[in-house]
């Protein structure tokens, strides 16, 4: 069986337009976070995976899960 590839994040739809849902917007924390990460990976700023990855954080967080 071969294994089916994804989409990258930056093609896919954004599902919170279809909802009519807003995005939360992140806090400053988050976005230290993201912009962390993007230090330890050797860009200057945080891209559209640093920042899904810090929103992931949140959400989890408030979920009580561990990411």
């Amino acid at each position: 069986m071969v294994a089916k590839t994804r989409k990258p994040p930056w093609k896919k739809p954004n599902p919170r337009k279809k909802s009519g849902g807003k995005s939360a917007k992140l806090s400053p924390e988050l976005k230290e976070a993201a912009r962390a990460r993007a230090a330890r990976n050797g860009r200057r700023y945080p891209n559209l995976v640093d920042n899904i990855w810090a929103a992931q954080r949140a959400k989890a967080s408030s979920e009580g899960r561990k990411v």
